[in-house]
């Protein structure tokens, strides 16, 4: 168990303005509330690269590859030199060099990694996109640089990787870590935090599978977690604000052969920077 952390992770909070813009658009109608909502929860916010991850972005090789499948192009990051080769895979925000305290404990034990910048995160471009874009890069990047003998992903990259592998993904062992698990689940906690009626999040719903012709359920973690075989290592912190412990809790009981990794006091974020994390990361793999 980890240690615990004085001041652990808060929330994110949606700013006042979109909030208040929310409401003005439920007033007028649900079908133009529906629309603004599809669109907050499909625009990712780009964060300026932190200091802490210029230097694996510096040492990458770097390369704009063409994902056929969404029509859409990636930044890809080739981290070390190694034919052992560990997929990483950010989360809603972030960017190929957010894991780079994993990145380097890797490299350090003889493995390479490959990380990218989803559709409209970090240096590709674009301004919205979905989960299963990431699953379409996530394959597209295997065809073209694997094969790779583990995969590692946080958040919303662990959700991916979990459909990755259900969809095709061939690896020897998985890693998620803070990873979200049933998608109406999150939905509603959007919803939620916009301050909207929670049949909003049901129109949500209902306008990706009706655009997408998916049905959204099929992309919960839990239900990939039903078909995946490997080895899996599920690690979530219990004091996490933006994606509740249970989410990992039920991934793991989904899970033919999978371990669980409970911490405290590390929130969402800080958890990928952990000594004990990466330990149990090393000694999984």
């Amino acid at each position: 168990m980890a240690k615990k952390a004085t001041n652990p992770t808060k929330s994110l909070k949606i700013p006042k303005i979109i909030i208040i813009s929310a409401k003005i658009c439920a007033f007028i109608s649900t079908k133009l509330v529906t629309k603004f909502a599809a669109k907050i929860f499909t625009t990712p916010i780009k964060h300026k690269v932190p200091k802490r991850e210029l230097e694996m972005d510096a040492k990458s090789i770097q390369k704009l590859i063409y994902v056929p499948a969404i029509d859409k192009a990636v930044v890809t990051y080739s981290y070390g030199e190694s034919q052992r080769k560990v997929l990483l895979v950010h989360g809603w925000s972030g960017r190929g060099t957010q894991v780079f305290k994993i990145a380097d404990e890797l490299l350090a034990n003889g493995y390479s990694t490959f990380s990218f910048d989803a559709p409209a995160h970090g240096k590709s471009e674009g301004t919205t996109t979905i989960m299963s874009e990431f699953i379409a890069s996530i394959l597209e990047i295997e065809k073209q640089f694997g094969p790779f003998e583990i995969a590692i992903g946080h958040s919303l990259g662990g959700m991916s990787v979990l459909n990755a592998i259900k969809d095709g993904l061939k690896v020897e062992k998985a890693v998620i870590i803070g990873s979200g698990d049933i998608v109406q689940d999150i939905l509603d906690e959007f919803t939620f935090k916009l301050g909207l009626k929670k049949e909003i999040s049901n129109h949500l719903r209902d306008l990706f599978e009706n655009k997408y012709q998916v049905k959204m359920d099929d992309f919960s973690a839990y239900r990939a977690a039903q078909k995946v075989k490997i080895p899996v290592l599920v690690m979530h912190d219990k004091d996490d604000p933006e994606v509740p412990v249970k989410a990992g809790v039920h991934i793991h009981e989904n899970l033919e052969n999978g371990t669980i990794y409970l911490t405290e006091g590390l929130g969402h974020r800080k958890i990928l920077g952990n000594h004990s994390v990466i330990k149990k990361i090393l000694e999984f793999i």
